[in-house]
């Protein structure tokens, strides 16, 4: 997209938000990632997040992470893992302007076993995300493969948007209340959703 095409928010506004889902949206679903070197960009995620920078978006990834609370892996570890993808997308002239994770499942081990707002479908990691970056939550994208994906945010304007990767093609089959009233539409991958995007912004 050329910078004329690019949209520019108006005096006042915040720029367009694009939240991401991580595991099977950006990276292959691996069914609770453990080591570095399971990461790995699915095809076009790089490419799209490099478009969605350059058009002036920000890019923000928002992943339930309940491993921590099962046990599998520490919060050091996650936040280990958001490092290296960023620096996999910035081989490819990609970022991220921002992360977050929540750790909490009920079912988990203690301290993290409670019924956390963050937890997607929950919007409390949008939220934080709209105040530490000054963010507009209504009409923000949330890109992912599952029904907490889309449902993240619902009541906030959020507009839901399903990938057929990782889990989207399961998900597809029986989508969440509400997904085509508030605009939600499905795609092959990542790349598709942003391509989409970008072009309603633009239009």
């Amino acid at each position: 997209m050329t910078d004329s095409a690019r949209p520019t928010p108006e005096p006042g506004q915040a720029a367009p938000v694009l939240f991401l889902d991580r595991d099977g949206t950006m990276i292959e679903e691996v069914n609770y990632l453990s080591r570095l070197e399971q990461i790995r960009l699915l095809p076009g995620t790089a490419r799209a997040v490099r478009a969605a920078n350059e058009a002036g978006l920000k890019v923000i990834v928002i992943t339930n992470q309940s491993g921590v609370a099962r046990g599998y892996f520490s919060e050091d570890f996650v936040r280990e893992s958001a490092g290296h993808l960023g620096e996999l997308l910035g081989q490819e002239g990609a970022r991220l302007d921002g992360h977050y994770f929540c750790p909490h499942h009920p079912s988990g081990n203690p301290p993290y076993n409670i019924d956390c707002p963050d937890r997607k479908p929950g919007a409390g990691l949008l939220l934080q995300a709209a105040r530490e970056h000054g963010l507009l939550l209504q009409g923000a994208y949330m890109v992912g493969d599952k029904s907490s994906d889309l449902e993240a945010g619902a009541e906030l304007g959020v507009v839901p948007l399903l990938v057929r990767t990782g889990y989207g093609s399961r998900t597809e089959e029986e989508l969440p209340p509400g997904f085509q009233q508030r605009g939600g539409r499905i795609f092959d991958d990542l790349a598709g959703a942003v391509e989409w995007i970008l072009s309603e912004l633009s239009g």
